[in-house]
């Protein structure tokens, strides 16, 4: 790793928001800051950075906001959420850098892209809705937006009722060239923040924002590819990706080919709302480009290149 790489990093919900009991927004940026600690040492190593993030949780206050003020405000489109939480949490994330940076002693520059991330109109996820958005609703609540909002909402294990939505592929993200811009230019750059905001494209090539969310990780996996990144990494809540995990025989794995984790999908050892989607990502990235991929915690970002934590995903 003595070589400067271009280091495409997707970073999670865990990484702004460390548990349920502290989510204001200092709070946030407080976790943000220790993200951001562990990325400076990156940069201080050589390295240039593209960053990706998550928004689960921030998209789920800004529609609990629109719904409680339903009756004096208009709706927030879903697309409209993603854009708003990718320039507060890109806030969040470059005050973090820039300070951060500046106790070292380093002062590089610091954007956010807010990206725009094409999707196909005919998707197959479109037809089924599956992906849960915002909070749990009553019955009462979930017919109100069927009926009056078109909402798609589903039951969910007795907790309640929430909204669905389509969560499709990533196909192109519109704003790679200023990306690849600013990266060439050496700016550490923030781009497809909660997966992009999920646009189609029509026939003569105006774009159409979609009620849809795209998976954070194949949406950052699709970038890392398209600037041949040296390599991805998808910082998660644990160290390393495990086998049985939370079971008594739970094993931690090292370094995995891809034949070995395609073998680990089949047999269902990855959970499909957690661990499933960063495999499947960082399986194409890899295959892709032949480059190697990296899943850890944030703490351990640095210690995945250098000190062997972390898991490795290689070819």
């Amino acid at each position: 790793m003595e070589e400067s790489k271009l280091i495409v990093i997707a970073i999670g919900g865990n990484s702004l928001i460390e548990d349920s009991k502290h989510v204001t927004v200092s709070a946030q940026y407080e976790a943000a800051r220790k993200t951001a600690h562990h990325i400076v040492r990156l940069v201080q190593a050589g390295h240039r950075v593209v960053i990706a993030h998550g928004n689960g949780p921030q998209v789920g206050f800004i529609l609990l906001r629109a719904e409680f003020s339903r009756s004096i405000l208009h709706p927030v489109p879903l697309d409209s959420c993603v854009a708003d939480t990718q320039g507060a949490i890109g806030y969040q994330l470059q005050m973090a850098l820039r300070n951060e940076f500046s106790k070292v002693g380093l002062v590089p520059q610091v954007a956010t892209v807010v990206t725009q991330v094409e999707v196909l109109s005919d998707d197959p996820s479109f037809k089924k809705p599956s992906k849960p958005i915002g909070s749990f609703m009553t019955k009462e609540d979930a017919d109100f937006h069927r009926l009056n909002d078109g909402w798609d909402v589903m039951e969910d294990a007795g907790r309640g009722y929430r909204r669905v939505v389509a969560s499709p592929k990533p196909v192109s993200i519109i704003e790679l060239e200023t990306v690849r811009t600013l990266v060439e230019h050496g700016v550490i750059v923030i781009a497809a923040g909660g997966g992009g905001i999920p646009v189609v494209k029509h026939a003569d090539g105006l774009l159409e924002g979609l009620e849809a969310v795209i998976d954070k990780d194949l949406a950052a996996a699709l970038m890392a590819k398209e600037l041949k990144a040296d390599l991805f990494v998808i910082s998660t809540a644990v160290e390393k990706v495990c086998l049985n995990y939370g079971k008594p025989n739970q094993k931690e794995l090292d370094t995995i080919g891809l034949a070995e984790c395609q073998q680990y999908v089949e047999e269902g050892h990855f959970a499909p709302g957690s661990m499933l989607p960063k495999i499947q990502a960082m399986m194409d990235f890899v295959k892709t480009t032949g480059n190697v991929g990296l899943i850890t915690n944030p703490e351990n970002i640095y210690g995945a290149l250098y000190e062997g934590k972390g898991t490795k995903i290689v070819r």
